[in-house]
């Protein structure tokens, strides 16, 4: 094919996408104002209400959220709050949500509002790409949901939702992908209360009915008569995305030090995995017991009793952590720890999921004396 014929079908093609997006906004929006769920963050929606949400429910379950965001509001109700807010306090108050950094950013951020723009959201969509934290997909999301304007949020719902309206093989890993995506919903994006029903609304329909894993509810879906994938039966073939990278796999020993109903817990670095957080004492691959009253004794620690304990496994996004633990009585309190009860180290210190298994042994510890 010359060049000019296929910069001409490709311009063709761009149009009947066109075309099928402007027929299928408006349905979105009908079905979302009848269909809708009730959630927390959706009953008159604020900017840092909705800032505080979409950040949360990132890679994690609308029912996991539920909770934390209730709990974080009220004690974080505004962006002073979570400006002004101690660090190991924010951590606790997102302990079990995971991917801290998030935290940590919305902190950053609120300090630069604070500082920057009166402890006010910005309401354009590249103004709040410039605070720490916000990506595109969060910055259309309060732009269009808290104030109106005509800015999609691409997700990983959106773009399962557009690739099979349109029958797109685009890999949806690639940003080059997420980019047109967002420039066809843009020149057709509608503004006011129709902006934020619409994002709400493609959000919901990924979450609802158009499912990544599972089958698809295409027979409830209102853009069943629209969807290339649906009309073709080809629906499982999309979205395309590329293979995951290989997920390493990391030994790991926790220590569960204790002297006199007091348990050792010591801090992280403040760079790389679980940054800042945490945890309990651990070592990389799984000594013996005879190796680890070796190394624990050239430490300074008297070991009065030494028990193998649940073995546990946690799964980071490229990493996975097989889990072997020991229970340790010490006779003396010893290292460059913290030394505290279960219940300080449930109302005070923020311990990553990884340690749940541990935790739970800690809080019940007769169980595996």
């Amino acid at each position: 094919m010359k060049q000019t014929e296929k910069n001409t079908a490709t311009a063709a093609m761009t149009r009947e996408e066109r075309e099928r997006i402007g027929r299928c906004l408006p349905r979105i929006i009908d079905w979302y104002r009848v269909s809708r769920r009730l959630l927390p963050w959706r009953e008159n929606p604020s900017p840092y209400g909705v800032w505080i949400s979409e950040i949360m429910l990132q890679q994690t379950r609308i029912e996991a959220v539920m909770g934390y965001y209730a709990r974080f509001l009220q004690e974080l109700p505004t962006v002073e709050a979570l400006a002004e807010v101690e660090e190991n306090r924010l951590l606790k108050l997102w302990e079990g949500l995971g991917y801290y950094s998030r935290a940590r950013n919305l902190k950053k951020a609120a300090q630069v509002l604070v500082e920057q723009h009166q402890g006010r959201l910005p309401e354009s969509a590249a103004a709040l790409e410039k605070l720490p934290g916000i990506g595109a997909y969060t910055a259309g999301a309060i732009a269009s949901i808290a104030y109106g304007r005509p800015e999609p949020a691409v997700d990983g719902n959106v773009l399962r939702v557009m690739t099979r309206l349109l029958a797109s093989a685009e890999d949806i890993l690639l940003p080059a992908t997420r980019k047109r995506i967002a420039a066809l919903l843009r020149e057709q994006y509608p503004s006011g209360e129709e902006a934020a029903l619409l994002t709400e609304g493609i959000m919901e329909l990924g979450e609802t009915l158009c499912i990544p894993n599972g089958e698809a509810r295409c027979g409830l879906c209102p853009l069943r008569r629209e969807c290339l994938a649906c009309l073709r039966d080809e629906v499982d073939r999309y979205p395309v995305k590329s293979p995951p990278r290989e997920r390493r796999i990391q030994q790991r020993t926790v220590l569960l030090l204790r002297c006199g109903g007091r348990w050792a817990i010591r801090r992280r670095e403040s760079r790389g995995l679980l940054a800042g957080l945490w945890e309990f004492s651990n070592v990389e691959g799984w000594p013996s017991e005879e190796e680890l009253r070796e190394s624990l004794k050239e430490q300074g620690a008297r070991i009065l009793s030494c028990r193998a304990c649940t073995p546990a496994k946690h799964v980071f996004t490229h990493v996975e952590w097989q889990m072997q633990g020991w229970l340790l009585d010490c006779a003396e309190a010893w290292g460059d720890f913290v030394w505290a009860s279960p219940e300080e180290i449930a109302g005070a210190y923020s311990l990553p999921t990884a340690f749940r298994v541990y935790r739970a042994v800690v809080e019940d510890a007769d169980d595996c004396l």
